[in-house]
């Protein structure tokens, strides 16, 4: 990803690139920092098989039997338990599988879990590892398809798990952003801070959400491709919606913290 100052803007540091390397054909992309792509009829299609093989190898689980989901979704996770014995290869796969999220989202929550516990994990956290490893497995050959659509517009859904945590009652956010047909951004994050109500933890959740948004909209004015057309963010929290379109501070929301309600001023 390209970065540049406020003096150095992106587009003049993407204008520079642009002559730099104007007159090189380098063909077709097929391969870049370890994702492949391919070419098809309907677009782009993003995979990392390569990477994910070479993950089941390092952790020696090439031959392991698939399961259907990276994760229980009924279930909390167990916070004590025996110490692993390796935690610095522990670390390094949840390290590597931090990057194998770049083209599967669906794996995105699970290694959020498993990475909370890098500093102490312990055998219910590894077991977790492995479950995650062993979805893998059946699905190496899962990735991204980058659609070519008309619709230049970005379109956000979010939610967030009220209190899921059981040591620390925080709550988890979650959002995805597509850019017409396409999905180009995604996150699973712990929040912060403890939120006292189910509104609370998903207004921060949609903070979260709309700061994405407003980035990925400058980024792109940068790169000269403006949207004209205003962000949509789906939730399915009531109170969050009424309290995006009139943040009345009643009994009710007066723990809710003032610097979250920036929502208002970008709806």
């Amino acid at each position: 990803m390209l970065t540049g100052s406020s003096s150095a803007p992106l587009c003049h540091i993407v204008d520079k690139l642009r002559s730099e390397f104007a007159g090189r054909d380098m063909g077709a992309l097929n391969f870049f920092l370890g994702i492949d792509v391919k070419r098809t009829k309907e677009g782009f299609y993003l995979t990392q098989d390569r990477y994910a093989e070479d993950i089941l190898e390092r952790a020696g689980m090439t031959s392991c039997k698939p399961v259907a989901t990276p994760i229980d979704a009924k279930g909390k996770l167990a916070t004590d338990g025996p110490v692993v014995d390796d935690a610095h290869s522990y670390r390094s796969l949840a390290g590597a599988l931090q990057y194998l999220t770049m083209t599967k989202p669906d794996i995105a929550f699970a290694v959020q879990q498993v990475c909370l516990h890098m500093h102490d994990p312990r055998m219910p956290h590894l077991a977790l590892l492995k479950r995650i490893l062993r979805y893998i497995r059946g699905t190496t050959s899962h990735g991204l398809l980058l659609r070519a659509s008309s619709d230049f517009s970005i379109t956000a859904y979010f939610d967030a798990d009220w209190g899921g945590c059981p040591d620390t009652r925080r709550s988890t956010s979650g959002f995805c952003v597509y850019l017409g047909d396409s999905l180009v951004s995604w996150s699973s994050k712990r929040q912060p801070t403890v939120s006292r109500s189910s509104a609370e933890a998903e207004y921060r959740a949609v903070a979260n959400v709309a700061a994405e948004c407003i980035w990925l909209r400058q980024l792109l004015g940068e790169l000269r491709c403006n949207i004209n057309k205003a962000t949509v963010v789906f939730c399915d929290n009531v109170s969050v919606v009424y309290m995006s379109s009139n943040p009345v501070h009643h009994k009710h929301t007066k723990h809710i913290e003032l610097d979250i309600h920036f929502v208002r001023e970008r709806v």
